[in-house]
This record gives C-alpha cells, structure tokens and sequence, in this order.
C-alpha cells in the first residue's frame, strides 16, 4: 500500500473512482464483499509458498496450520472491508484513490491464504460475510472522522496485525514452511504499510480506540480459528 504524499500525489485514479450514481457505487461494493467473501479473487502475484516443497505435516501440526492460516484469511477479509469503508467515505480522490489500491494489494495475501488452507484440507471462516459487514462499518466510521484519523486507523491496524503475525511465526510448525513463506511476506509488507501511512501524516489514535480494536481483534481471531 503506497500511502506517502508524494505516492498520493503521483497516484493515477482507481478505476472505481468515477462518476456513477448512488445505486452504481452500492453494486460495485455489493459485487467486491461477494468475491471478497466467497473466494472469488485472484493474486497478482506468485503466492511465497512457492518457493517451499510440499511437507506432510502431522494430524495435530496440520490442524494448527488450518486454524492459524483462517484467522489470517479472516484478516484479509476484514482489511479488503475496511479499506473499501473508508475509501467510500474518504475527502479526496487521491486518498480514496490510495485505500482502494491498498485494498488491491492485499487481494494477494487473501488469495494466498486461501490456496494455503486448500493445501491444508481447511476450510475458511464460515462467519466470512460477518466479518466483512462489520469490518466495513467499522471502516465507513474510521473514515467519517477524517482523512488524517482514518490513516492512524491504517498504521495502528497494521501496527496490530504485524503483531498478530509475529504470534503465528512462533506457533507455526517449523515444518511447515509453505504457511510460514506466506506469513514472513504478508509480516513485511504490513509494516510498510503502517510506516507509509504514518508518513502521509496519520493522526494517533487516543488509547481507547486502539485497546477496542484490540480487544475486537481478539474476538475474530478466537471465533475464526474456531469456525
């Protein structure tokens, strides 16, 4: 995601930024939360797993695998929502222009989660439609408040995330190379996005709002590894 002044300035406009009617825009975001929560999304780039032999994993390392790699799907399937929330409502074409193209980018990691947990016999959150609609509320809110505070929800949604997939580092199998591939890209490219934003003059979230994203965060996390 390239959220700098400059990126933003440069950025040519994203294709969803047209004029269209009310009606147009609400089936365009109706037609992405379809795809996004039914796996009909491709990757524009080679999935890191790639690079990694395939690797029977024991009964008990396999299913950890599963879980974590569906919490880490539901993930992207809340950032694709929040992206297009805020897009919807952001100030100007060129922020817009930056959350919609965020929200391309990070079609790849939804995309490569998902052929992992096909790799692994998993299955993705059966709540998928949930976490979008919510995710999407909450991205709408995030973006109401203003472009400056709607950057700080990027960096300290980004800044959590890149946790989260540190605790996955540490409790993925160490066989399991092929998630861990997927894990180690998607941990990189978060803490650049977060450092982008903040670059574009993100706005520091007051330490209430980030404790509830926090504590929002941990509910999917429990429920989505479950279900």
């Amino acid at each position: 995601m390239v959220l700098s002044p400059m990126s933003i300035e440069n950025t040519p406009p994203h294709p969803d930024i047209r004029r269209l009617s009310p009606l147009d825009r609400l089936l365009i975001e109706a037609d992405r939360a379809l795809k996004t929560t039914t796996g009909a999304v491709a990757a524009g780039q080679l999935s890191p797993a790639g690079t990694e032999p395939p690797v029977s994993l024991p009964a008990q390392h396999r299913k950890l695998s599963e879980g974590l790699m569906r919490v880490n799907h539901t993930g992207e399937i809340a950032a694709q929502a929040l992206y297009r929330g805020q897009a919807l409502v952001a100030r100007n074409n060129r922020q817009r222009t930056a959350l919609l193209k965020a929200a391309d980018e990070e079609q790849d990691h939804l995309a490569w989660c998902e052929a992992r947990l096909q790799e692994l016999n998993g299955h993705t959150s059966l709540l998928a439609p949930f976490w979008y609609s919510g995710s999407f509320l909450i991205g709408l809110a995030a973006g109401l408040a203003g472009d400056r505070w709607s950057l700080g929800f990027v960096e300290e949604t980004e800044n959590q995330v890149s946790a989260h997939l540190d605790d996955h580092l540490g409790r993925l199998p160490e066989t399991d190379r092929r998630s861990r591939a997927v894990v180690e890209k998607m941990r990189a490219d978060e803490a650049r996005h977060a450092a982008e934003a903040r670059e574009a003059g993100a706005a520091p979230l007051p330490a209430p709002v980030r404790k509830l994203m926090n504590r929002v965060a941990d509910v999917m996390r429990f429920v989505s590894f479950r279900i």
